[in-house]
């Protein structure tokens, strides 16, 4: 009698738990005048690895799979989302200074070199974003390029 009480008190705070939802990330898909893509075209296969495995968490658009809908699952992916956002948000690009710009280029190609993006735990479910280093390291040039691009406009 008394496991049956805890299980019916757990499962009734499971769902009063999921009544508490956390703010989707979920502005318009399409990349404004202030999107890292506009600003600096990037080639059609850096591009894909951009928004495959850097957007979910780095922009204004979050492709959230069906298991952000289980809380507290839930809120730790809005807690990783607005944590990216605030280090790098890839919709709002063209808001930074020129110097902040090129020195978030050279944040990618750091973090890309040692491996600590896309996160580990990202990649468990999105498997695309698991690049190759011919991939990675495509990424890094362009990215290493378009700081040395920003810096020689200064």
């Amino acid at each position: 009698m008394k496991k049956k009480r805890i299980f019916l008190g757990l499962a009734l705070v499971f769902g009063v738990v999921q009544l508490i939802r956390p703010e989707k990330n979920s502005a318009p898909v399409t990349p404004g005048k202030d999107d890292l893509v506009t600003l600096y075209p990037p080639p059609p296969e850096v591009r894909r690895m951009l928004e495959t495995a850097c957007y979910d968490c780095h922009s204004n658009h979050t492709r959230y799979p069906w298991y952000a809908e289980i809380q507290p699952v839930g809120w730790w992916l809005a807690s990783h989302v607005n944590e990216g956002k605030r280090d790098l948000n890839l919709s709002e690009f063209g808001t930074y200074t020129a110097k902040r710009q090129g020195s978030r280029f050279g944040r990618i190609a750091d973090v890309l070199t040692e491996h600590s993006m896309p996160l580990t735990s990202y990649t468990w479910i999105h498997r695309d974003a698991i690049f190759t280093a011919a991939q990675n390291n495509q990424l890094i040039d362009w990215a290493e390029a378009m700081q040395e691009k920003i810096e020689a406009d200064k």
